[in-house]
C-alpha cells in the first residue's frame, strides 16, 4: 500500500470498524450491580449514601435527614491501551493481521467497568465505605429506633474462595461505575508527526477516564465459607432481616450471586440443579442470577 493520506485514513477507518466491532459484541455484567453516574469533576462525593431514612408517618415536625453527615469520595482514574504498526508493515500490505488486535481492543474496553466493579468487589474486605467501616464487615453502625446504636455484619467468616450475594432490585446498586470520560479510539498517523518520523510506525489507543466505588453495603454480602445450601440460606437471611436506621425493615431481596470461574460448578449445583446432597429436592433452584466473572481472582 502508498502510505499517504488518503490510503491512511482509509486504513485506520477499517482498524476502528474492528474496534467498535470488540466493543458491540463483548459481554459485561456491570450494569447490573453498579450504577451508572456520570461526572464531571475530578471526584465525586457521595455523602448522600449515609442518610436514607425511608417513609415514616407525619407526627409532629418533619424531621430532617443531614445528607452530608458522611463523605465518601470517589476520585476519577486515567486509563489506556496503545498499540504501533510498523511502518513498513502497511507498505508490504500485512495490515490485515491487526483487525483481531483492535478487535480484541474493542472487547478489553467493554470489559473494563465490568473489571473496575466486579475487582472492587474483592478488596471490600479491606476498604472503607461511606460509614468508615469496611465495605464488607461486622461491625457497621446501624442507630435503632430508640437510638441505641449496634453493629451489623454483611460478612461470614471462613477459609474459602470468597462469594457475593448481592441486591440489584434497587434504585440505589451495591456498586457505583463512575464515568468522566467515555473511552476515545485516537490515532497518530501522520507522516509529519515526530514519532512516525523518528520510529517509522503509526501509533493506535483508547483513552478514558473513570472509577468505581461503593453504594450501599447493606446490598451486598460476602462470604468466604464454602458456597454450599447452609451457608446460602444464611447469607440470604441476613441480608433479609436488615432494617434501617428507624427500625424498619429494608425489603432486602437478594437476585445475583457472584462467584469466581473457580466456584462454577459449586454455584451451578446450587442455583440450577433439581436435587442437592442426600436427593433432597433444592429449594434454592432458580433463586438468584449467577454472574461468574474473571475479575474475582
Amino acid at each position: 500500500m502508498l502510505v499517504n493520506a488518503g490510503n491512511m485514513n482509509d486504513l485506520t477507518k477499517g482498524f476502528n470498524t474492528s474496534f467498535n466491532k470488540g466493543l458491540r459484541n463483548a459481554t459485561s455484567h456491570y450494569e447490573k450491580v453498579a450504577m451508572r453516574v456520570p461526572s464531571s469533576t475530578r471526584e465525586m462525593q457521595y455523602a448522600w449514601l449515609g442518610a436514607m431514612p425511608g417513609i415514616r408517618e407525619w407526627i409532629g415536625g418533619r424531621i430532617i435527614h443531614n445528607l452530608s453527615t458522611s463523605k465518601y469520595v470517589v476520585e476519577n482514574r486515567k486509563f489506556e491501551s496503545t498499540v504501533s504498526v510498523e511502518r513498513t508493515v502497511i507498505e508490504d500490505d500485512q495490515y490485515g493481521i491487526f483487525g483481531p488486535i483492535f478487535e480484541k481492543m474493542g472487547a478489553d474496553t467493554a470489559r473494563h467497568p465490568d473489571e473496575l466493579t466486579f475487582g472492587l468487589l474483592e478488596s471490600g474486605f479491606d476498604t472503607a465505605c461511606f460509614d468508615g467501616q469496611y465495605f464488607f464487615d461486622s461491625d457497621h453502625p446501624v442507630v435503632q429506633d430508640g437510638g441505641a446504636e449496634i453493629s451489623v455484619s454483611n460478612f461470614q467468616d471462613g477459609a474459602g474462595t470468597p462469594w457475593f450475594l448481592l441486591d440489584c432490585s434497587q434504585p440505589i446498586k451495591p456498586l457505583v461505575y463512575q464515568s468522566r470520560t467515555e473511552f476515545e479510539f485516537t490515532q497518530i498517523t501522520s507522516a509529519h508527526d515526530e514519532n512516525v518520523f523518528m520510529n517509522d510506525e503509526f501509533t493506535y489507543g483508547v483513552r478514558g477516564r473513570s472509577n468505581a466505588g461503593f453504594g450501599l453495603w447493606q446490598l451486598a454480602y460476602a462470604s468466604k465459607a464454602d458456597l454450599n445450601g447452609a451457608n446460602y440460606k444464611a447469607a440470604r437471611a441476613a441480608m433479609q432481616s436488615l432494617k434501617s436506621d428507624s427500625g424498619k425493615p429494608l425489603g432486602i431481596t437478594p437476585t445475583h450471586l457472584v462467584i469466581p470461574p473457580t466456584l462454577e460448578e459449586m454455584a451451578l449445583t446450587l442455583l440450577s440443579a433439581d436435587t442437592l446432597g442426600g436427593g433432597e429436592s433444592n429449594i434454592w433452584r432458580n433463586s438468584a442470577e449467577l454472574i461468574m466473572t474473571p475479575f474475582l481472582d
